[in-house]
C-alpha cells in the first residue's frame, strides 16, 4: 500500500530561510508520531520537504509539480503570504491545502485551511498593552514591501486610531535589502515612541542590529509580530533593548501541550536540535490537523477534507490550554519582553 505523501512547502533559502530546520523538525516529529500510532487510515504518512524558493513563481511551480509529478496527497505551507494565492491557484484545489504560518489575514477561500493567528489577533493586545503600561503613542511603521506588512499595516493604522494614537511614518524596504540607515534616520526625526518592524526573517535579525547600532533601542519601543525566538539567536544580548514580540506560541511557555511538545522534540533530536519557535510548531500542527480532518472524514480526498473542517479535534498541538482543539482554531494571544535571550510574558488575552 502506497504512503501518504505529505508535501511540506517552505523556504530552504532567502530570508524566510532560518526557520527552514525547525519546520522539517516539526513536521518529521509529528510525522513519526502518526506512523508509530498506526499511520493515518492504516497507511504509512512521509513527509516530502519541497522548497518554495524565492519568488511567487518558484513556490507555485514546485507545489505544481508535486502534485502533478510526484502525487502528494497534502500541501502544508509554511511560507511568505506573498506566494499563497499563487500557490493555491497551482494546486487547483487538487489536494488539501493547509498554511500554517502567522499572517495578515482576509482569507477566505475554502479549499485553504489556514491555522495561523492573524495581524489583527496578534497587534490589537500588544498595542492595547503597550499604549496603557508603556504609555505610547506615536507609532512608526515600516517592513518588507510585500502584502504581509503593508495589509497588516493597514489593520495597525486603524488599531492606532481607535486607541487615540498617531501614525508618525510608513515605511517599506525591498527583500534582502539591508541598507537601514535612512530608515533609521527618519524614525529618529519623527521622535516616534514605538516602532512597529515587519520584517522578514533574516531581514529582520538585520534590521534589530542595526536599530540597536544606532543607539535607538534605549529611548524606542519596538513591537514586532513575527519575531521568534530562531531570531533572538540570531541578535546579541545588547540588541533586544525594550524589544516586544506577540504570539500564540514561545518555546518558554509552560502548559501542558508544550512541556509534552518539547519533551517529545528534544526525545527525537537530542539536547541541540533546531530552536522550537512558533513557525516550527506551527508545521507540527499543521500535519496533525491535516491528520485530524483525513480520520474525521475517513477520506483522502481534498473535497472530504473539507468538509471536515469544524468538526475535526487535533490529537497534538504544542499550543493552547485545550487538550484537543479543533482544528484551525483559536487560540490565546501572548505578549512578550525579550530580555536578552529570553522572553518573559507580560499579558495574554483569549482570541473571541
Amino acid at each position: 500500500m502506497r504512503t501518504v505523501r505529505i508535501g511540506l512547502l517552505l523556504c530552504q533559502q532567502g530570508p524566510a530561510g532560518l526557520w527552514g530546520p525547525s519546520a522539517i523538525a516539526c513536521a518529521q516529529l509529528a510525522v513519526n508520531e502518526i506512523n508509530a500510532a498506526g499511520g493515518l487510515l492504516g497507511r504509512q504518512v512521509e513527509l516530502w520537504p519541497l522548497d518554495a524558493g524565492l519568488t511567487a513563481w518558484s513556490a507555485a511551480t514546485t507545489a505544481h509539480d508535486a502534485v502533478v509529478v510526484d502525487h502528494i496527497d497534502a500541501l502544508i505551507g509554511m511560507f511568505p503570504s506573498y506566494a499563497r494565492r499563487q500557490v493555491k491557484e497551482a494546486i487547483g484545489g487538487k489536494v488539501p491545502f493547509i498554511y500554517t504560518p502567522q499572517f495578515e489575514g482576509g482569507e477566505h477561500d475554502p479549499s485553504l485551511l489556514t491555522t495561523g493567528e492573524t495581524s489583527g489577533e496578534l497587534l490589537r493586545p500588544a498595542i492595547e498593552w503597550l499604549m496603557t503600561e508603556r504609555g505610547v503613542s506615536r507609532f512608526f511603521l515600516c517592513g518588507s514591501d510585500y502584502l504581509w506588512p503593508r495589509s497588516s499595516f493597514s489593520t495597525a493604522r486603524q488599531i492606532i486610531r481607535d486607541l487615540g494614537g498617531a501614525i508618525t511614518g510608513e515605511d517599506y524596504l525591498p527583500l534582502e535589502n539591508h541598507d537601514f540607515g535612512p530608515l533609521l534616520d527618519r524614525i529618529r526625526a519623527t521622535k516616534s515612541d514605538v516602532v512597529l518592524p515587519h520584517f522578514l526573517g533574516l531581514d529582520a535579525v538585520q534590521f534589530h542590529r542595526a536599530f540597536a547600532a544606532e543607539d535607538l533601542s534605549a529611548c524606542t519601543v519596538r513591537f514586532a509580530s513575527a519575531v521568534d525566538e530562531t531570531v533572538i539567536y540570531n541578535l546579541d544580548d545588547g540588541d533586544t533593548e525594550n524589544l516586544y514580540i506577540a504570539s500564540s506560541y514561545f518555546a518558554s511557555m509552560r502548559s501542558r501541550n508544550n512541556g509534552a511538545f518539547l519533551e517529545r522534540y528534544h526525545c527525537a533530536f537530542g539536547d541541540t536540535p533546531p530552536p522550537a519557535n512558533a513557525y516550527g510548531q506551527s508545521c507540527y500542527e499543521g500535519i496533525y490537523s491535516y491528520a485530524a480532518l483525513v480520520e474525521a472524514s475517513g477520506n483522502f480526498s481534498a473535497t472530504a477534507v473539507r468538509r471536515a473542517v469544524g468538526r475535526a479535534r487535533l490529537r497534538k498541538t504544542a499550543r493552547g490550554l485545550d487538550k484537543a482543539p479543533l482544528v484551525g482554531g483559536r487560540h490565546p494571544i501572548f505578549v512578550a519582553r525579550v530580555e536578552g535571550f529570553d522572553l518573559k510574558i507580560v499579558t495574554g488575552t483569549a482570541v473571541a
